[in-house]
């Protein structure tokens, strides 16, 4: 059991879903910023704290919910000759909103337009709590299914949402400040977006994709734009500036 956990797989996961996991997560960090920032000041820095862990735990019960599903594997129909399972429904399903969640932010930042989306919210610490934990709801799911999609064990799922969320309370400007001077990270990571939509599509149908060719896919990908940036910073070009929603 202990072998099971602590195998160079396993850790490759928690190391990768981790860090996707705290980069993807920029955008919630910057919501609920906005959010918080209704509040008096005094009670700012205790709505972002009470905002990721209230993203944490809600990404957790998913994460479980999920992970429950994803083993009824009893076919439930077919459809032109494939058997699919409720397991194979979560499966397709999540793959499909990744494809469709990255294609759309990516074409948000490249050619949507930038502006400012602000919500009305009363100024009460309970309200805004409130509101942090609806849009929690939605940023979870691209979470929650990354997870499902990189890794195979449960404790590692957790223990990467933990991780990325211990990380942003304790550096959430910092990692907000770094992804908006290099927002070719941010588009990075909605390109892995993609690849584990496409991956999760092919698990749905039965078509396996070792997690080690993404992996490597990844890593390969990070090495090149590390390269960028240290090539870019060195250079006295404009840096690229994406559109920005809200």
């Amino acid at each position: 059991m202990m072998d099971g956990m602590f195998s160079a797989d396993a850790l490759v996961a928690l190391v990768t879903l981790t860090v996707l996991e705290v980069v993807l997560g920029v955008d919630n960090v910057i919501f609920i910023s906005i959010l918080a920032n209704k509040l008096p000041a005094d009670q700012q820095q205790k709505a972002r704290r009470v905002g990721l862990i209230a993203a944490m735990l809600m990404r957790i019960g998913l994460l479980m919910s999920l992970a429950w599903i994803v083993r009824l594997t009893a076919p439930l129909f077919t459809v032109v000759g494939q058997e699919l399972s409720g397991r194979d429904l979560i499966l397709l399903g999540g793959g499909l909103f990744l494809l469709a969640k990255a294609t759309m932010e990516i074409h948000e930042r490249l050619e949507g337009e930038t502006g400012h989306r602000s919500a009305r919210v009363s100024p009460s610490f309970g309200a805004v709590i409130a509101q942090i934990m609806a849009l929690d709801i939605v940023f979870s799911l691209d979470s929650v299914i990354t997870a499902v999609g990189m890794a195979d064990d449960l404790w590692v799922m957790i223990t990467a949402v933990v991780l990325a969320v211990g990380i942003m309370l304790v550096s959430a400007e910092t990692i907000s400040g770094f992804v908006n001077r290099h927002p070719t990270v941010k588009v990075l990571a909605l390109s892995f977006l993609l690849l584990i939509g496409v991956s999760l599509v092919a698990e749905g149908f039965d078509q396996h994709i070792p997690k080690g060719y993404i992996y490597f896919a990844m890593a390969f990908s990070v090495f090149v734009e590390v390269i960028n940036l240290r090539v870019r910073s060195q250079a006295v070009t404009d840096p690229v500036k994406l559109h920005e929603p809200y």
